[in-house]
């Protein structure tokens, strides 16, 4: 292992070197609220509170990608284990396949009432103050409650993305029900620009509701009964008995090992499992050369052959056919690596049975560690925002399947897949670090980029996150960045994959990276440089 952090002392000769730390470091896609975890630990807080403090800030400084209607998974590591929590919502008990169908749809839409599902993230704030916090969760909100009342400067990445979305609601969406999101998000008949300052009382007042009751007042109290009154009023299906019932839980993470490391994730009902089948697959294939053709081309045939797989097989766990075991034996591996040739596959799923979201990631000088990770789904999700609250319900409900005979089906009270994955790597039971890269069903590619990276060509966390990317879209489509190496992109075609180039750097996922020195405790941190993000360190 000690391999793996000696190619921290030596700074990538492109781009940004890694940040290093000793006493705590946190690391996210804006900057202020990389500022809110790092003020957390400065008033004596630990790495859970600083991931908590991120996270709220993040649906302030951040609301194109996530907000307080959202869901959350975090792995935490603390005193010398690994836990995982599952804060995704069900589906409301009063929706069904037969009631959508009804309104004529032929697939879940992204807008309105059908794809809202019950919210998350404040329950996933509450549950880990209370289990593995230092301060109180009215003091990690706080930063987050002055940012929301007094408005902070938009970024340029920001404005890109909310000036995208105005666009695209100001075009596509008519009703009174969606009239709270122009107002809260588009106060003056536009998005904000660049420089320009943005702020949301009705956001301060929620999150204040939400510090002061522990999150109670949002599943139980005031904010419940104004998300069920908007909902009746919409037609819509969630209700306050969906709020009131729902508990995020605890999972035990799952894992597999990859050339001397432990590579860990959120079991289903997440895609987690992608990247834990891609990197078995990858382990039954020679390679000598891991910058060549050779090397991309069977990583992306290795993440199209398990991405298939968790399409058709994962889904809420109560309800899954497979088991998880069966998708990640090394026998399924091996059948799934044996399909992978010289040429590009048109991706099946197999059959084991046979045989818009923002990543943070925090670490104190204790050895506690958080990855956590929160979306809307698809930028501000359904477009629905609760008058008076700038509460965005997300519309991850969307992934769910029309086809009755689909394991992922739409039913009542059942979660849906889910595409947000938290990353964390161990080494012989020793924590390295969090790891995660946002951004729909690109995020397991991410993560095995970013993990090849590292481990297979020895690049510092930096670095892996800086070096161009590719992603697999669908068939043998796949984009490359434009700096993406130009002899590895016609290596590629000549193998018949159909090369693209994209200079949406969004496309390719914003992900953050930080790792613990086991010699020298530093903490290593590198950040995206797709996005305004930034590694605080104290």
């Amino acid at each position: 292992m000690q391999r793996f952090f000696d190619l921290f002392s030596n700074p990538h000769p492109v781009g940004r070197i890694c940040a290093v730390a000793r006493r705590g470091m946190v690391g996210a896609s804006q900057p202020t609220a990389a500022q809110a975890g790092i003020s957390m630990l400065e008033r004596g807080g630990n790495a859970i509170d600083a991931a908590i403090a991120t996270a709220a800030a993040l649906t302030v400084v951040e609301p194109t990608s996530n907000g307080i209607g959202g869901d959350a998974f975090a792995l935490v590591w603390t005193n010398g284990a690994l836990h995982g929590l599952n804060a995704s919502g069900p589906s409301p008990r009063s929706i069904s396949l037969e009631a959508v169908l009804e309104r004529k749809f032929t697939r879940m839409p992204r807008f309105g009432w059908e794809p809202v599902t019950v919210p998350g993230a404040p329950a996933a704030w509450a549950e880990l103050s209370r289990r593995f916090g230092r301060l109180p969760l009215a003091e990690t909100l706080n930063p987050a409650i002055r940012l929301a009342r007094d408005g902070y400067a938009v970024p340029p990445n920001l404005s890109k993305l909310w000036q995208a979305a105005f666009t695209e609601y100001r075009r596509e969406l008519q009703g009174a029900q969606f009239e709270p999101w122009f107002t809260t998000f588009a106060p003056n008949g536009r998005a904000p620009r660049v420089g320009e300052s943005w702020n949301s009382p009705d956001h301060a007042k929620t999150l204040e509701l939400i510090a002061a009751s522990d999150a109670k007042a949002f599943y139980e109290g005031e904010l419940a009964e104004r998300i069920d009154a908007f909902s009746s009023s919409g037609g819509g299906f969630l209700s306050k008995d969906d709020l009131a019932s729902y508990k995020p839980e605890w999972v035990q993470p799952i894992s597999t090992g990859y050339r001397g490391f432990d590579v860990w994730e959120i079991p289903p009902n997440g895609q987690g499992m992608s990247v834990l089948m891609a990197l078995n697959i990858l382990k039954q294939l020679e390679c000598d050369d891991h910058h060549s053709g050779l090397s991309v081309h069977q990583a992306i045939e290795a993440v199209k052959l398990a991405m298939a797989d968790s399409s058709m097989h994962v889904t809420d766990p109560s309800v899954m056919r497979v088991p998880v075991e069966r998708l990640l034996s090394d026998a399924y591996a091996a059948e799934r690596a044996s399909l992978i040739g010289p040429e590009a596959l048109l991706p099946h799923p197999g059959e084991p049975v046979k045989g818009g979201t923002v990543y943070l990631a925090t670490a104190d000088d204790e050895g506690n560690m958080v990855s956590y990770i929160q979306s809307n789904y698809e930028g501000f999700g359904s477009a629905l925002v609760v008058p008076g609250t700038g509460i965005a319900l997300q519309d991850r409900g969307c992934n769910f399947s029309l086809d009755p005979n689909h394991v992922n089906c739409l039913g009542p009270n059942k979660r849906t897949f889910h595409t947000i994955i938290p990353g964390f790597l161990t080494a012989e039971g020793i924590p390295v670090g969090p790891f995660g890269v946002m951004g729909g069903f690109n995020q397991p590619q991410g993560h095995v980029q970013v993990l090849t990276n590292m481990i297979d060509r020895h690049l510092n966390p930096q670095a892996a996150l800086d070096a161009p990317r590719w992603r697999w879209l669908t068939e043998k489509e796949v984009l490359v960045e434009p700096h993406f190496s130009r002899s590895v992109a016609d290596a590629l075609m000549r193998r018949g994959h159909e090369v693209s180039t994209s200079m949406d750097a969004g496309m390719f996922g914003r992900g953050q990276i930080i790792c613990k020195d086991p010699q020298t405790g530093a903490l290593i941190g590198g950040t995206e440089s797709r996005t305004d993000g930034m590694i605080a360190v104290l």
